[in-house]
């Protein structure tokens, strides 16, 4: 990532652009709802791919197994060996059945 630094010695550093996308984890105890954010011209895979420990979501729900809400928060990190599957919320069918 290429830095640059103005006459007062001020770093600046490029900006990495994402996109959120909605998304269903299934934690060993829980259901996690929320925002995964990925590079532009990126897939969900290739965010898992990297070396990071954690990943980050916001507008995160966390769910206990009977899918009941039990936490709200606005961020969210969570370890990727944690993580028993994973989907996009645009690739959810459901066969009409309410979730």
């Amino acid at each position: 990532m290429p830095t640059t630094f103005d006459e007062k010695g001020k770093i600046f550093t490029e900006v990495i652009k994402k996109r959120p996308v909605d998304v269903h984890i299934q934690m060993s105890n829980h259901l996690i709802k929320g925002k995964f954010h990925v590079r532009l011209h990126e897939r969900i895979k290739d965010e898992l791919d990297k070396s990071n420990t954690f990943i980050a979501l916001t507008d995160a729900g966390i769910y206990d197994l009977k899918s009941r809400l039990i936490y709200n928060c606005s961020f969210l990190t969570v370890n990727r060996q944690d993580i028993v599957w994973l989907f996009q919320d645009d690739d959810l069918k459901n066969d009409g059945e309410d979730s």
